[in-house]
């Protein structure tokens, strides 16, 4: 794939992720995944795993891992300017008007509609990880234990991930050690 299709695809990609970055895993599977078939759904799910828990803008996280993979650096920095061109523009200008819009009731209909779809879209993303996360017995124990942090204990999500990541860490070290034993 040339650089500037692999520009112009995440110019297009930012044009539309609208809700951030959990919005992005059902546009990119459909560009990468299913019409162009450059990266499989396990890489794409890989991808959007590790850019969920790297500091900054999870689209644009994940759009440099594909643009890596694609064509390298060159390829990685491309997709991260394709995918924030859009986005960048459109908030300079949105900052430049936002109050002659903020009481219109047809600018509140549109958000709230945009809301809505948003809504959905993370849903979607929530599927398909699901889908294609490896589970088992160890994965459902996990996954109650994080709800718990998150609802009962009122963990913010930081802390949630790194306690996960420390506790992840423990696990695979004892296995490795049992493995070696």
């Amino acid at each position: 794939m040339s650089l500037l299709r692999l520009f112009l695809i995440f110019v297009k990609i930012g044009a539309i992720l609208l809700g951030g970055g959990y919005v992005i895993l059902p546009v990119v599977q459909n560009e990468f995944v299913d019409k162009r078939h450059l990266i499989s759904r396990e890489e794409l799910v890989s991808y959007f795993a590790i850019s969920q828990s790297l500091p900054g803008i999870v689209a644009a996280n994940i759009s440099m891992f594909i643009g890596y993979k694609l064509n390298g650096k060159t390829g990685a920095v491309l997709a991260m300017l394709g995918i924030i061109f859009v986005p960048f523009w459109s908030i300079i200008l949105l900052a430049s008007v936002l109050n002659i819009f903020l009481d219109n009731t047809l600018v509140q209909g549109v958000m709230w509609g945009v809301g809505v779809a948003v809504v959905a879209l993370i849903l979607l993303t929530t599927r398909e990880m699901w889908q294609n996360s490896k589970r088992d017995w160890f994965f459902h124990v996990i996954f109650l234990l994080a709800l718990v942090t998150l609802l009962v204990f009122k963990f913010s999500p930081i802390q949630t991930i790194l306690t996960f990541l420390i506790l992840g860490l423990l696990i695979k070290i004892v296995k490795k050690r049992r493995e070696n034993k």
